[in-house]
């Protein structure tokens, strides 16, 4: 059978990528909007004080990447889904991941190793965190985190299912995930013994949780915590509230209700917006639901940060092995949409300004 080909007419000209950029940019680049409203150079001192090495003896070697670009990457990476495998092909494919990453046609561009090493590199100093809260300031900074009201809620994130015997099950479930597979130091690198089975509306996950904190009025992920999938949604709550949330609104679902949450809502003189809950023998009254139904109005818009993340950046998932390399992962998902949400209030200002 032969192979077909098809001719174009013409050569390649000088100003073609141009001009194919700029059908890309007239289609909706979204990589084209965010780098025109958020300048990565804010990045920089972060990144460079965590992670260039200041005792360099001499210039030997080759030449590392340019921090901003590699932390450009792991953004591209959290926003379309893609895995160390598929990132170096996609930049090399792609016109606008390379404009995205100011990159020239001929540059060289990171492959899988280098791009794991640099976010093992961000995960083992701590900076993932640090770059969240240094952008979550700079928003602040804004006047963008309104602090007039705080939603919170959790998100499954899906890890890799591991196969492992009902024993070691338990012993993982135990705490004693560690003392297994010792004598097979290569199995046991694949193993992740930090994610948890749990249960929701008769559906299965494994994984991990992302408990978020977001601003009402600007939808902002304002702090987060991550946990294995088993813990409860209303555990974290002690963790992701703070001194400046005081005399502020707080809404949640009914996930949140009980005595101990109560105790921590009054610790951060907080103004108590959680759903009540019914109980056996005790249904909610019609005040109370209706109290709900206006609650609802508020704490729904939560929902919409991790619809973002499942729509537009493509599903929660890590394909990594424990809650430390899951907890950067999850910390770049977070800060991804905040650049990206971001983009969204600069343009609907402008658009605002311009009506």
């Amino acid at each position: 059978m032969k192979t077909q080909t098809y001719k174009t007419t013409g050569n390649k000209g000088l100003f073609d990528e141009q001009e194919i950029y700029e059908k890309l940019s007239a289609i909706g680049n979204p990589l084209e909007k965010t780098s025109k409203v958020v300048d990565f150079e804010l990045f920089r001192k972060t990144l460079e004080d965590g992670i260039l090495t200041k005792d360099k003896k001499n210039n030997a070697g080759a030449k590392p990447f340019d921090v901003v670009m590699m932390f450009k990457i792991l953004i591209l990476q959290r926003y379309y889904g893609l895995g160390d495998t598929q990132i170096q092909y996609q930049i090399l494919d792609r016109l606008s991941f390379k404009k995205f990453l100011c990159l020239e046609s001929e540059d060289k561009v990171p492959d899988e190793k280098t791009v794991w090493a640099f976010r093992e590199t961000l995960t083992k100093k701590g900076l993932v965190e640090k770059l969240f809260n240094g952008f979550r300031d700079y928003l602040e900074g804004k006047g963008l985190i309104i602090n007039e009201g705080k939603m919170i809620d959790a998100s499954f994130t899906v890890a890799p299912r591991q196969r492992n015997t009902r024993e070691e099950n338990k012993l993982i479930k135990e705490g004693k995930g560690d003392e297994l597979w010792n004598d097979k130091p290569n199995k046991k690198r694949h193993k992740d013994i930090d994610a948890r089975w749990t249960k929701k509306n008769n559906e299965t996950f494994y994984g991990y949780k992302n408990h978020a904190k977001v601003d009402t009025k600007s939808k902002f992920i304002d702090k987060y915590k991550v946990t294995d999938a088993s813990v409860h949604d209303s555990q974290p709550l002690d963790d992701l509230l703070t001194e400046e949330d005081k005399g502020q609104e707080l809404y949640a679902d009914s996930a949140y209700t009980g005595d101990d949450q109560e105790k921590v809502v009054s610790k951060y003189e907080m103004s108590n917006c959680i759903h009540e809950k019914g109980y056996r023998n005790k249904p909610l009254t019609d005040e109370q639901k209706k109290q709900n139904r206006e609650k609802s109005k508020t704490r729904a818009r939560v929902e919409h940060v991790f619809g973002f993340m499942e729509q537009s950046m493509n599903g929660l998932a890590v394909k990594s092995v424990g809650i430390a390399r899951a907890s950067g992962i999850i910390g770049l998902i977070n800060l991804t949409y905040n650049l990206f949400r971001y983009e969204q209030v600069v343009r609907l200002n402008i658009i605002q300004l311009n009506s």
